[in-house]
């Protein structure tokens, strides 16, 4: 697995990386008309507004430990439990101005910035997480994954593209090439004796491979290539590789939109490629 520019691995990159696209959010929310905000978003029932709103509720909760005391309707597009106490977030700013809630996350970044700057936090030190208690760089990935993913939510409604070629996208093509070998050989379920590659053009350009194998319990395994670990292979594997850019890579493997929304090229198996396309979603 390669990556360039890489993802940031020590504490000070991280911070950098999410103070940079906390900021790129304040950035977008301070060019949005009302009519801006209002806009709709590949996330089902959310405005631009309200993806600002979920960014912001989930770092003040993160930081505070305190959940919103709102009714949340029955929104057609709240399914789950998880899913209400997210919409809690939203649903107190529905109302409240647009620029408001844009204030509001350019204060909560800055604390969140300042607690992960403290002179005796390091990156193993164990902090609150989405999931739970975890270590300060895991969370810091976790948070930059989520928070970048509806940057690129609110760029794509406001057609404004950018922040492809940064620390917030590098750590999303990152994690999502570290789950390539499961995402393909147990979600997409495809057979042993397959070798899978997928290249990203940029702006993050990156290749990452998964050698598929039988295993134990007789599931498919995932065995990661260009990372120093050997396997097995046979001459007879087959080999797909599928190419396609960093925004079209990150769109799908965050569940905006079909395989229609993106351009893909392949170049092997046209029927493995598109397995592990539709089943390349790793964001909650």
């Amino acid at each position: 697995m390669s990556l360039h520019p890489a993802a940031p691995e020590d504490l000070a990159g991280l911070v950098t990386a999410y103070q940079q696209t906390t900021q790129a959010v304040v950035d977008l929310g301070r060019t949005c008309s009302d009519a801006d905000f209002d806009l709709p978003t590949a996330c089902p029932g959310w405005t631009v507004k309200d993806q600002i709103s979920h960014v912001v509720g989930l770092e003040s909760w993160l930081h505070t430990g305190e959940v919103p005391r709102v009714d949340v309707p029955d929104y057609d597009h709240v399914q789950h439990e998880a899913g209400k106490f997210v919409e809690r977030s939203v649903e107190l700013r529905r109302t409240m101005v647009g620029a408001k809630v844009v204030d509001e996350l350019e204060t909560i970044a800055a604390k969140r910035v300042e607690q992960f700057s403290a002179p005796d936090l390091t990156i193993d030190s164990v902090v609150q997480g989405a999931w739970g208690p975890a270590p300060a760089g895991e969370n810091l990935r976790t948070r930059i994954l989520d928070i970048w993913t509806h940057e690129q939510d609110i760029r794509q409604a406001l057609g404004r593209p950018g922040n492809l070629d940064s620390g917030g996208a590098s750590v999303f093509m990152d994690l999502l090439f570290a789950s390539l070998p499961r995402l393909v050989a147990r979600n997409a379920g495809i057979e042993p004796g397959n070798v899978v590659i997928i290249d990203s053009t940029g702006p993050v350009a990156g290749r990452a491979g998964v050698w598929v194998e039988d295993s134990d319990d007789g599931k498919p395994r995932g065995i990661p290539l260009f990372s120093g670990i050997a396997h097995d292979g046979d001459p007879e594997d087959v080999f797909t590789t599928i190419t396609l850019s960093t925004d079209a890579l990150t769109r799908r493997a965050a569940g905006r939109g079909g395989l229609e929304d993106i351009h893909y090229t392949v170049h092997g198996d046209e029927d493995v490629a598109r397995r592990v396309l539709e089943n390349l979603v790793f964001v909650p």
